[in-house]
């Protein structure tokens, strides 16, 4: 089934992707989370012991099950093609770019669509800087920035990444060797079935829908074209739709509870770094766990990039920490994002605008 041919069918994928979430959410994931893919892919490295947050240590089925969910559809449509070989080394930077700018702000787009719908106004002031972030990536596209051509390699090539996430699953069920939290969002998760079948089905629709938050910004910039737009408006409203008939829609800024903060201008500027790498790594990261999943292996190496960074972000201190009220006294204390971590936001922006104006096409040059 071509879902990619209508704006309905469009909408239709995206409003499955948001029933899954909202049930994800619904049976035991993070409040205001439902599914994240930068805050999942954290805690798998946590899991695997890259970091030591202990409150952020879970293997994520849903991340493993985005992956495999992508991989199967693809392989029964025939759409499964392994490439590799353009610019990896760089696709690794966007990934640790990405991750960093995702957990400044505490979330990824998918998140930040997700905290919108509930009424988080902190996720609304992020969006500006997301969507002048991919308009930064529209303007270098424009000046001929390009990370080379992809090739077309041995199909097991495209298969390292799927199988590595069915070992982290095989770990997980019948191991004790990944760690999980006992207390925190990593200790608040829906049952593994759910959470794992919810992943595959979520893959699959995203594979067969294209569905890209950076994407679904830059083909309105210069084009004028909302097809993408439309499967993050199913999804939205779906989710809006879940959280004011169970009483989570929450309106306003510095909401205990909820992971997040009110520092407006990292919230901005990490949305920002988030979605200028976005475009110049050819997708957000909800779409590079797709593309790696039907066999794209640059988009593997930024997948790779992500899960370090996000080990880096926790072990450096880079990360926010969300308001929260204090267990013993009770006191809300205000949600914030450490020196380390506006640093290192700071040089990711940077290392975009470089990024972006000295790799060109050659006929561009």
């Amino acid at each position: 089934m071509n879902l990619s041919d209508s704006k309905k069918k469009l909408a239709l994928a995206g409003v499955i992707c948001g029933l899954v979430a909202a049930c994800l959410a619904y049976f035991g994931n993070p409040a205001n989370m439902a599914f994240c893919i930068a805050c999942f892919i954290r805690d798998t490295a946590g899991a695997l012991g890259m970091h030591q947050a202990e409150v952020v240590q879970y293997a994520r089925p849903e991340i493993i099950g985005l992956v495999l969910g992508a991989f199967i559809i693809s392989v029964m449509t025939k759409e499964y093609r392994s490439t590799a070989g353009s610019s990896p080394m760089i696709r690794f930077v966007l990934g640790l770019i990405i991750m960093t700018g995702s957990l400044v702000f505490l979330g990824c787009p998918l998140r930040m669509v997700i905290r919108m719908s509930a009424g988080d106004l902190n996720a609304w002031v992020a969006l500006i800087g997301f969507v002048l972030g991919v308009g930064s990536g529209v303007v270098a596209l424009k000046k001929g920035f390009s990370l080379g051509r992809a090739h077309v390699t041995n199909k097991a090539g495209g298969t390292v990444l799927p199988l590595l996430m069915l070992g982290i699953l095989v770990l997980s069920i019948g191991t004790t060797l990944l760690k999980a939290s006992e207390a925190g969002p990593g200790s608040m998760h829906a049952p593994l079935i759910a959470s794992l079948i919810g992943g595959l089905v979520f893959g699959a629709f995203a594979q067969k829908s294209r569905m890209c938050f950076a994407g679904s910004i830059r083909d309105i910039i210069p084009m004028k074209n909302f097809d993408l737009f439309s499967v993050i408006g199913g999804l939205f409203v779906v989710m809006l739709i879940f959280n004011i008939a169970t009483g989570r829609f929450v309106f306003g800024f510095g909401t205990p509870g909820i992971i997040a903060h009110s520092e407006h201008l990292w919230n901005i500027l990490g949305m920002y770094a988030v979605g200028f790498a976005a475009v110049l790594a050819g997708g957000c990261p909800l779409r590079q766990l797709i593309l790696a999943g039907q066999g794209s292996s640059d988009s593997a190496v930024t997948v790779i990039g992500m899960l370090v960074g996000a080990a880096l972000c926790h072990n450096l201190g880079l990360a926010a920490s969300g308001t929260a009220a204090n267990a013993e006294t009770g006191e809300i204390v205000a949600g914030a994002v450490p020196f380390n971590g506006k640093v290192a936001c700071v040089i990711c922006i940077v290392a975009c605008f470089v990024i972006a104006f000295t790799n060109k096409r050659k006929e561009a040059k």
